[in-house]
């Protein structure tokens, strides 16, 4: 844990906000580093994956809705020196987290062809993005727990291990796209297929990182098989608490 309640209260806003915001950029670039290598497969390629894309926002807003409350109610429970609270808080995040996962590949794989066929300009186009989201909801649902850690860790005034363990998995991304995408090293080129994948296989990687960082060196929070039991009060406030924030990522999904 972190004291941010002595020191520059504008020193300790620039340490808050600046790795926050490039945890933001971070998650975006996951794409970005897809769309780049996906575009030498060609237009409809291009077309499909960048159509598929736009999905990565309703998994943004339920994130932020988790993220946010969790880095609220923990941070409070810090500051008044309540580690008990602040624990339960991580654990109830985590409970949330794994449902959300769960639901997340349980919906998304039910939902992915009617919805590229609602959003795709053509069946070719269609089937490129539902193939590409076939192998990237993995990751978008792995984000949760992520998320659910990174956000405990701000709320006791860590952020540079979640900003570190981010960055490492977008150069994985980077790294591991052209492989399975174009076949480099392998020869066998997966397409879209690969986008997705290496999407995945980097999230995954930042998850278990994530999970040896808690095991190792986290010593405020922790898992607690008790305090994972549903609390449905606390998750209503989390709720409240995360749903404008949520709302705003779900208003630029549509």
């Amino acid at each position: 844990m972190k004291n941010l309640t002595v020191g520059s209260i504008p020193r300790h806003l620039l340490e808050m906000a600046l790795p926050i915001s490039a945890g933001m950029l971070l998650q975006t670039l996951y794409f970005l580093v897809d769309l780049y290598f996906v575009g030498r497969l060609g237009d409809v390629a291009l077309a499909g994956v960048g159509s598929a894309g736009n999905a990565q926002f309703v998994i943004f807003s339920l994130t932020q809705m988790l993220g946010v409350s969790t880095v609220a109610l923990i941070s409070q429970a810090v500051g008044r020196k309540d580690r008990e609270r602040a624990n339960l808080i991580f654990n109830q995040s985590l409970a949330i987290a794994a449902i959300a996962t769960l639901g997340t590949l349980l919906f998304g794989y039910a939902a992915i062809g009617p919805y590229m066929r609602t959003i795709g300009a053509d069946a070719a186009t269609a089937a490129a993005g539902a193939t590409y989201l076939a192998w990237f909801l993995p990751g978008l649902a792995l984000q949760f727990p992520m998320i659910a850690a990174g956000s405990a860790l701000r709320g006791t005034g860590i952020v540079k291990p979640t900003m570190l363990v981010q960055a490492l998995t977008v150069l994985l991304n980077a790294a591991l796209a052209p492989v399975l995408i174009g076949g480099w090293i392998t020869g066998h080129p997966l397409g879209v297929a690969g986008a997705g994948l290496a999407s995945s296989l980097a999230i995954l990687a930042g998850v278990i990182l994530t999970a040896i960082y808690f095991h190792k060196l986290e010593k405020y929070v922790a898992v607690h098989g008790a305090a994972l039991r549903p609390r449905l009060a606390l998750w209503r406030e989390m709720f409240r608490i995360g749903l404008p924030a949520g709302g705003e990522f779900f208003v630029m999904f549509v």
